[in-house]
């Protein structure tokens, strides 16, 4: 057994002594209380598509085809059925330019029938309230041009879907 020299043993001691005579902690301050946060608002759903039509033309022509039936089968009832007579009231040449969920965005008259300014406001109308159009899923956006056959009764056909002329 090894003997501890006098000065390490009373350092030893002292240390020890000292140990126990600690003061306590301070006493912590309370836990600041919560702060009351407005709930978060719940994550957004990602949006269903508003347009169940799609279409997948790769081209402006295959689309105005997609385009043109959506526009008959919102107005069965101004479609001219069977052929065109030979001397029509108007003939309106329109460009339509479509958004890719097929919003359409702009409606221009390439060449308008300046005898007959109630067509060009009511084709425009009517493209406007069969909005949407298919979305064009391959193309993103598309601008395709289509012309207005319309006869003395405000009936029209397409010329994308016509049935020709007497």
């Amino acid at each position: 057994m090894r003997c501890i020299e006098p000065k390490v043993g009373l350092a030893l001691a002292t240390l020890a002594w000292l140990a126990g005579c600690t003061s306590p902690p301070p006493p912590r301050a309370p836990a600041p209380a919560p702060v009351a946060r407005a709930p978060a608002p719940p994550a957004a759903a990602p949006a269903a598509p508003t347009n169940r039509r799609v279409s997948q033309a790769t081209n402006e022509k295959a689309y105005r085809q997609d385009a043109a039936r959506v526009i008959y089968a919102a107005y069965p009832d101004s479609i001219y059925k069977g052929k065109l007579p030979p001397l029509l009231y108007a003939i309106a040449v329109v460009e339509t330019e479509v958004d890719s969920n097929g919003n359409v965005r702009d409606v221009r008259m390439l060449r308008a029938p300046s005898h007959a300014p109630e067509v060009t406001a009511r084709v425009r109308e009517l493209i406007r309230k069969a909005s949407p159009l298919p979305a064009p899923a391959r193309m993103g956006t598309v601008r395709y041009t289509d012309t207005w056959l319309v006869d003395k009764s405000g009936k029209f056909q397409l010329d994308t879907l016509t049935e020709g002329q007497l």
